[in-house]
């Protein structure tokens, strides 16, 4: 093997390795809450010894920021793959989808960037997080001001539109952790569905006219 493809094969592990050291800390933040999964036992989760993770992270709070910034890569990959021209709802509807599909997922990373904001973490990769969430924020806005100007949705600044579906979002998602209401909603199935529809309907401009009256 030539020294090329030995250092081509070499990256090529180093990737595969550190994507396997995501996946499993994702699992174990997951399963056990972050604060008390350890380097050690990722590396265990892995099969790989402790001092392998320093070489692909400095931090936990690195791991925290790359899982986060993943999740919103992913988001922003959907957004590519939409075609709104087609179904003008489209986006929006992905986008709640999106939210709402992996509560814990979506509850863990919530509080991932309170704490990582308020420690001032990793700030570089604390842009780069909000740079691609500005991105599909700015995509967002796009569509809704299109459905705006069609007179589809109400009359108000776009931002309130998209904030209304994180806020359903982000409720939906703690709803589905309550044990209270997982015994009320028996059909959980059924209730994303109508959840899914609602956050779609919601801003509606003939929905919203007519609740002004």
């Amino acid at each position: 093997m030539s020294d090329l493809a030995k250092a081509t094969q070499k990256a090529r592990e180093f990737r595969q390795r550190e994507q396997a050291i995501l996946d499993c800390a994702l699992q174990l933040f997951i399963e056990m809450g972050e604060d008390r999964v350890t380097v050690e036992m990722i590396a265990d989760k892995v099969g790989i010894g402790k001092g392998t993770i320093y070489k692909h992270f400095e931090t936990k709070n690195e791991i925290y920021l790359l899982l986060m910034i993943r999740y919103e890569e992913e988001l922003a990959d959907l957004f590519r793959s939409v075609d709104t021209t087609r179904d003008k709802e489209a986006l929006m509807r992905e986008y709640f989808r999106f939210r709402v599909q992996d509560p814990d997922k979506y509850l863990l990373f919530d509080r991932l960037e309170s704490k990582l904001m308020a420690d001032k973490a990793v700030p570089q990769l604390l842009e780069k997080l909000h740079a691609i969430r500005a991105s599909n924020f700015e995509k967002l806005t796009s569509i809704v001001k299109a459905r705006i100007e069609e007179q589809k949705l109400a009359d108000v600044p776009p931002e309130y539109h998209i904030c209304a579906a994180w806020a359903l979002a982000h409720g939906a998602s703690a709803l589905c952790k309550s044990a209270f209401y997982k015994k009320v909603i028996t059909d959980q199935d059924s209730f994303f569905d109508f959840l899914l529809s609602s956050g779609v309907r919601m801003g509606n401009r003939s929905l919203h006219e007519k609740d002004g009256k």
